[in-house]
């Protein structure tokens, strides 16, 4: 008789079914693993006997055969050992064979028997829900995959634990969602001397999630102006929070005991790889870019990154997703993110400075900025010039509202764009309008219509500078609490959308 578990295989941020098949027949005293396995794979049959061993259980002198099954898909990582070692109970009559088929299992064990957490917890909960299935996972897993609320999450120590609790023995209550609760920031957006501009500048981008770029000399503050950044940021939502856990599960960052609902906030180094950024290597796992998602991708020294790296974000940066696509995977990711850059106007850092400028200016500062090729720059939907603070001023008291203070302001805009697109669930923010929701949430009045054209022809705007222009009008009427779009949005709007002076 054949015994059968269920568990998943990971490819994205899907997790495909996979039947675990056990069969205990007559011949000589064997243990196999078929079904495309890789190492890890194939080395559970050894973690598996040991830690039944441990359990005082013999495993009969006949052949064990394990199909994992389809057996043409991949099946990688160690969090088949728990599903291969409950089809083996079963076919042994330790443990009912109804029990095993009703449950998704995934878990890596020691030799002790004891459950050690794995990666993506919280997709195959989503899997075993649609399966109406429940979960078997180990108990430091089960704070995150109890996020899902439609499915039995059994989160259990070990394997004796698992079969006391199949066995009636010893029940396990269900596991409970967990939250992680991020310590408050010190960082205050109050901190900033100076740098009004660029702090509404943060404020704009933050309400309406658009990409903005700061451009100016070393130590201005366009590194401390990001990193406040996370402060007057609101919440994720519950269905937000679940799609960005659900990347950081597969990539093994959720391991504090449940999920987050803070905004991620990624910093890569302008030293990082296509492969970091984009996202790929062995089974084409997430990148920043997707790691980012909901949340802020700031890249420091930005013409610093590889050319190639930098031009593979246009793509991302437009659709919202990234296709890895490998001879043996093709992967889809979420990357809804917002991108900050920032930047020195030139090598040196002090083109705007005569007595520290280069022998090369303004040379210097057009072939350093023309690192950022022109339909990447055009993607930015503010350009921000932060001018040097002078020392004199850090002596100053802080002026200009708190991070709390904006984040209230910044909250209520959100909120205002979550009722407007409420129909429409591919839009959570004016930056993902387009096409004719653009233009019913943005038309302005005549004076606005009016300026627009004027700027857009002695601007030279692009269609999508256009378009980015009313986003960001937009977003200023919202925290505004304006209902339409008036001139004195979009004349903030395009001074936010000129090329930063140190680039002419």
């Amino acid at each position: 008789m054949v015994s059968r578990a269920y568990t998943v295989a990971f490819q994205g941020v899907e997790a495909r079914q996979v039947e675990v098949q056990c069969a205990v027949t007559p011949g000589m005293p064997a243990f196999s693993i078929v079904g495309l396995p890789d190492k890890a794979v194939s080395e559970a049959r050894d973690r598996v006997r040991t830690a039944l061993g441990a359990m005082s259980i013999a495993l009969p002198s006949k052949r064990i055969t394990i199909n994992l099954s389809p057996a043409d898909l991949p099946k990688e990582g160690s969090h088949f050992d728990l599903p291969i070692a409950m089809a083996l109970l079963a076919a042994l009559d330790i443990i009912p064979h109804d029990i095993t088929e009703s449950f998704v299992a995934l878990g890596e064990l020691s030799l002790d028997g004891t459950l050690v957490p794995v990666v993506g917890a919280l997709p195959a909960a989503m899997a075993a829900a649609e399966q109406n299935r429940g979960l078997l996972c180990p108990k430091a897993s089960g704070p995150e995959a109890a996020w899902v609320g439609n499915t039995q999450v059994i989160a259990a120590a070990s394997l004796g634990d698992v079969t006391r609790h199949f066995t009636g023995q010893a029940p396990i209550s269900p596991a409970q969602p967990g939250e992680v609760t991020q310590a408050s920031s010190l960082r205050d957006l109050r901190d900033v001397k100076g740098q009004e501009r660029a702090k509404r500048a943060l404020e704009i981008a933050a309400a309406g999630r658009h990409h903005i770029m700061f451009v100016g000399t070393p130590g201005s503050g366009k590194s401390m102006l990001a990193a406040r950044l996370p402060g007057i940021l609101p919440p994720l939502s519950p269905v937000e929070a679940l799609e960005t856990s659900m990347i950081h599960s597969l990539s093994g960052l959720l391991d504090a005991g449940g999920i987050s609902k803070a905004r991620p906030f990624r910093e890569p180094h302008h030293t990082a790889s296509m492969a970091a950024i984009i996202g790929g290597g062995r089974g084409a796992k997430p990148g920043e870019v997707s790691l980012a998602h909901n949340g802020v991708l700031f890249m420091d020294e930005f013409p610093e990154f590889p050319r190639t790296v930098l031009e593979t974000l246009r793509q991302p940066i437009e659709t919202g997703e990234v296709m890895i696509a490998r001879a043996n995977a093709h992967m889809k990711y979420p990357c809804k993110f917002m991108l900050v850059a920032a930047a020195n106007p030139c090598k040196c850092g002090y083109l705007t400075d005569p007595d520290r400028a280069c022998a090369k200016v303004p040379l210097c500062g057009q072939d350093y900025l023309g690192r950022i090729s022109g339909p990447l720059m055009d993607r930015f939907d503010m350009r921000v010039d932060v001018p040097p603070v002078a020392f004199t001023d850090l002596d100053l008291p802080s002026s200009g509202d708190s991070s709390k203070d904006v984040r209230d302001r910044v909250a209520t805009a959100r909120a205002v764009q979550q009722e407007r697109f409420k129909d429409a669930p591919d839009m959570r923010s004016n930056a993902d309008a387009a096409g004719e929701a653009l233009s019913d949430i943005a038309t302005p009045d005549a004076e606005g219509r009016d300026l627009l054209t004027k700027a857009a022809e002695r601007f030279k705007l692009s269609a999508r500078g256009y378009h980015r222009v009313l986003r960001v009008a937009r977003t200023i009427a919202d925290l505004d609490g304006s209902e339409t779009v008036r001139a004195n949005h979009l004349a903030e709007a395009v001074s936010f959308r000129l090329a930063s002076a140190t680039e002419a």
